[in-house]
């Protein structure tokens, strides 16, 4: 019996002494207080964070631990937990501060644990003075903060690179862009040079050697009776200058057009004397028997540019004449509004191939069953060009062997600064 009571008495000493150990060299500072929040006793450490000796803690208040800005809420909050205690870790979410002897505040983690004597009801609190990691920690956010704007910077300028680049490729690609227009342009316009002077060298060809034959023949009718003779070569000397100067014309225009030196001007005209104008001058070309029927109905009163529609309506009448029999009629028809001028130019020519009809308004083309009749293959192109000059439409209907119908419709507007 006695040898148990030693050895239980040896064991109980035991456990007294390490936990005496565990409290003295605790890493953690450890405050004891009673239920009132009187400090009843502390460890070597707890006394070392808090800058005490051994007997000035004990008997006095939690709160002289606490920052006078928090003791206040500090007491309500320990009147709670004393009502309702129950173990808390540390950490959390809660940034707790403890006050040393000097009055310098620390940051703290404490956890709580309450516990009961036959003395009472107490609460152990474990204290670390965790001033070091909060250094760390801010040196890292500060770090972390550094990271952030340096990205945030970064990547401003590599936006800012991008678009610097953006711009760059797309003025480069405008250039290139530009210089391929540039080129595309050298080539048409080299393409059109090359075109005028294959036209040009057969189109010349026929009325200059009309003009070098009907002139060297005319010094062979002298007398008074060859006078017949001499106006006949007269006349055909005429039709080959009146032709060359039309091909020129064509030729003229078309460089204008792809300079872009013509514009349309509206201007106030009397539409049929216009008209009479345009026919007398085209009745001279008409070959033997063809008659233009013309047929005109609304007001005299059109705002039009007069140069460019003069030069669309002799291009279709003489292509009407020039492609047409001798002994046929050309109908022009003229409808005049106060919104619009609605042309018509009929004949009872040779027609357009179907295959031929998509091609009519290309530069340089000419239909298939065109054959030996002269022309460059500019006019109805002009003239397309023209109408679209003048905000207006241009259509046509062909069957071969019986003729077509071109259909021009060119707004009738006062100008807008009139």
């Amino acid at each position: 019996m006695f040898a148990t009571l030693l050895t239980r008495h040896t064991e109980m000493t035991r456990h007294i002494e390490m936990l005496d150990a565990l409290y003295k060299y605790a890493t953690e500072g450890i405050v004891v207080v009673n239920k009132e929040g009187v400090i009843v006793m502390l460890n070597p450490k707890a006394l070392e964070i808090f800058g005490y000796n051994d007997s000035e803690l004990p008997g006095k208040k939690i709160e002289c631990l606490i920052p006078s800005r928090l003791s206040k809420s500090h007491v309500s909050n320990r009147d709670e937990y004393s009502a309702n205690p129950h173990a808390r870790g540390m950490g959390g979410s809660l940034d707790l501060f403890a006050k040393r002897k000097d009055g310098s505040e620390f940051p703290v983690e404490i956890s709580l644990s309450p516990f009961k004597t036959s003395e009472g009801e107490f609460i152990m609190s474990f204290v670390i003075d965790i001033t070091e990691r909060k250094k760390h920690e801010d040196i890292i956010r500060e770090a972390n903060q550094q990271i952030h704007t340096l990205n945030a910077e970064l990547e401003e300028r590599v936006n800012q690179r991008t678009q610097e680049l953006a711009k760059a490729i797309s003025k480069v690609e405008r250039s290139q862009a530009e210089v391929m227009r540039a080129l595309q342009k050298e080539k048409e316009l080299n393409n059109m040079k090359s075109q005028f002077v294959t036209v040009a060298s057969h189109e010349f060809r026929t009325p200059l050697a009309t003009i070098l034959s009907s002139a060297s023949l005319i010094g062979k009718y002298p007398l008074e009776e060859d006078e017949p003779k001499r106006l006949k070569h007269i006349q055909r000397i005429k039709s080959a200058v009146t032709n060359l100067t039309e091909i020129l014309n064509d030729f003229l225009s078309i460089g204008k057009l792809e300079e872009g030196r013509i514009h349309s001007v509206t201007v106030h005209i009397n539409l049929p004397e216009f008209l009479q104008s345009i026919l007398s001058q085209i009745s001279l070309i008409c070959k033997e028997g063809q008659k233009i029927r013309y047929a005109y109905e609304g007001p005299s009163e059109a705002w039009v540019d007069n140069q460019l529609l003069r030069n669309v309506l002799l291009n279709l009448l003489s292509n009407a004449i020039k492609y047409s029999e001798p002994n046929t009629s050309i109908h022009f028809t003229i409808l005049n509004s106060p919104t619009e001028i609605q042309i018509t130019v009929r004949d009872e020519g040779m027609g357009i191939p179907e295959k031929d009809q998509l091609h009519i308004f290309d530069r340089f083309f000419r239909a298939d069953n065109a054959g030996n009749i002269q022309g460059t293959g500019l006019g109805l192109n002009i003239v397309k060009n023209y109408v679209d000059l003048m905000k207006g439409t241009i259509s046509f209907t062909s069957n071969e062997k019986k003729g077509t119908i071109f259909q021009v419709h060119i707004p009738n507007q006062y100008p807008i600064n009139y």
